[in-house]
């Protein structure tokens, strides 16, 4: 899937060798829970300066994978490699100092504080050498307006905020980790239809300011419009992976996930 883009081999994994510009690898990676394999033996790079969507049915194990490569869950089997360092079942606070970062589904925060306060946290624990309590203050207003999020608003308590506020925060709150790797889960959910496209060219200049991204919507609006590669999942295997217009003519995806591709 790689192919337009030579590889200069710096590191070799598994007899696999990496490309210069992959900064995620994962290899196998397989997750049971109980008796269910919610993700199962799944290979798959992001690249730097990449927007790579990653789409499937409800259960495909897409959070699951997320979780994984965050250190949220720890695999049961195979290698999670970041900037050549193998982060296979590391804490999630080891990864994220270690450069990624990621919202969850459900915006939930810290209730009691404020906006500023919720981005504070995420610049002064997310990030292995913290700035001190005024720089924190200083960046926080920086980040929440980068974002969009109403400055009037910055010193409103989180349970005070309205839906499209808690996504905005959630994603300030990541950018506050200073990510090399960014993962967004459902970032566009419950946004109508014009505050989806602004998150588009958010995501998108987040991207072009040096970020990866890896996200998972059931949009395939915001997919199509935002990503340069498409990952599919269903039932945890990985069933596609390449260009927007490759990924929504391919015939298993079409009976798998999209039915009518005119739809999209």
């Amino acid at each position: 899937m790689f192919n337009s883009i030579p590889c200069q081999p710096i590191a070799q994994v598994t007899g696999i060798f990496l490309c210069e510009r992959e900064m995620l690898v994962l290899q196998g990676v397989t997750k049971q829970i109980g008796g269910l394999t919610a993700v199962s033996n799944v290979d798959l790079a992001i690249k730097t300066d990449e927007i790579v969507g990653l789409v499937g049915p409800n259960g495909a194990g897409k959070t699951t994978l997320l979780n994984i490569i965050s250190g949220i869950l720890p695999p049961t089997a195979g290698r999670v490699t970041f900037l050549g360092e193998d982060i296979t079942g590391l804490k999630a606070d080891r990864i994220c100092h270690r450069g990624i970062a990621k919202t969850f589904q459900i915006a939930k925060s810290f209730p009691d504080l404020s906006a500023e306060q919720c981005v504070m946290i995420g610049l002064l624990f997310g990030n292995k050498h913290a700035p001190g309590m005024h720089e924190a203050k200083k960046e926080s207003a920086i980040i929440l307006d980068e974002v969009n999020f109403p400055m009037e608003k910055a010193g409103t308590l989180i349970r005070n905020l309205n839906v499209v506020e808690l996504k905005r925060l959630q994603l300030a709150r990541a950018l506050a980790c200073h990510p090399k790797l960014l993962l967004l889960d459902e970032l566009t959910t419950g946004l109508n239809p014009k505050e989806s496209k602004e998150a588009v060219g958010l995501i998108k200049q987040i991207r072009d300011r040096g970020t990866s991204i890896l996200i998972i919507e059931h949009v395939m609006s915001v997919i199509m419009g935002v990503s340069d590669r498409i990952i599919v999942l269903d039932h945890g295997e990985k069933i596609a992976d390449g260009r927007p217009y490759e990924v929504v003519n391919n015939q298993r995806v079409i009976d798998t996930y999209l039915g009518d591709i005119d739809a999209f």
